[in-house]
């Protein structure tokens, strides 16, 4: 179970750097004039970090099937952000 929640916590700490990036592009590409991530996206990827984080919080203050189940949606949450917003 330690394996699992490492590494949906390197998971989590990915998507949370992600979304970081994003805002990130999103306030410069505004400020310089030029295109950016779009407001839909910066949407989605903030509603995903916040998401994997709780989940990563609830993976490592529970034990067993729930913290096996934490871990998961954090794994089915950034499969879902990267399919619907980075590889479509």
């Amino acid at each position: 179970m330690k394996l699992l929640r490492g590494l949906s916590g390197l998971v989590a700490a990915g998507t949370f750097a992600g979304m970081l990036v994003v805002v990130g592009t999103a306030v410069l590409a505004d400020r310089r004039g030029f295109p950016g991530p779009g407001n839909e996206s910066v949407f989605w990827h903030v509603v995903a970090a916040v998401v994997v984080v709780a989940a990563q919080i609830y993976a490592d203050r529970h034990r067993g099937s729930a913290a096996c189940a934490g871990s998961g949606l954090v794994f089915l949450t950034t499969g879902l952000l990267l399919w619907t917003q980075w590889w479509s």
